[in-house]
């Protein structure tokens, strides 16, 4: 079964590819790699919620944020060099803007984590950083970059 038949069998639309906010493009392809630029939790060009996670964003809204900017780094893939060229998830890196005294960051990634074993299963298992910042761009709750490798 190819990954978009899967994402068709699992009710899930690649959203379009979310528009650089600075200079830089949304994934590169070196050798049999694609590195994707970090990725906001944008829904048809609107960052979705604002704010530190603890705070002002739960965080369960967080884990639902973080699987949009895991499905926003899977456009940029596919964008690029086809979503079914995809071999595994290499590694995901995962930011998330934290309140003071908020240790939760591995769960709120995991709605990353957990969205990329849905689609890939076992080559969805990647190693993977949950980073807490006090800041992310445009005061999104959290980012998601991959690394992928890909086939020909």
């Amino acid at each position: 079964m190819s990954w978009t038949s899967r994402l068709a069998e699992l009710g899930v639309e690649l959203p379009e590819v979310a528009a650089p906010v600075a200079a830089y493009v949304p994934a590169v392809r070196t050798g049999s790699l694609v590195y994707t630029s970090g990725q906001l939790p944008f829904v048809s060009g609107t960052l979705a919620a604002t704010g530190k996670v603890g705070a002002d964003v739960s965080p369960e809204e967080a884990k639902g944020h973080a699987r949009t900017c895991a499905l926003n780094a899977l456009a940029a893939i596919d964008a690029l060099v086809g979503l079914d060229s995809v071999v595994r998830i290499v590694k995901l890196t995962g930011y998330v803007a934290s309140a003071e005294g908020f240790t939760g960051q591995p769960a709120v990634i995991n709605g990353s984590s957990e969205l990329l074993g849905e689609i890939f299963g076992d080559a969805g298992k990647h190693a993977r950083a949950a980073v807490g910042v006090g800041e992310l761009p445009l005061g999104a709750p959290v980012e998601v970059d991959l690394i992928v490798e890909i086939g020909e």
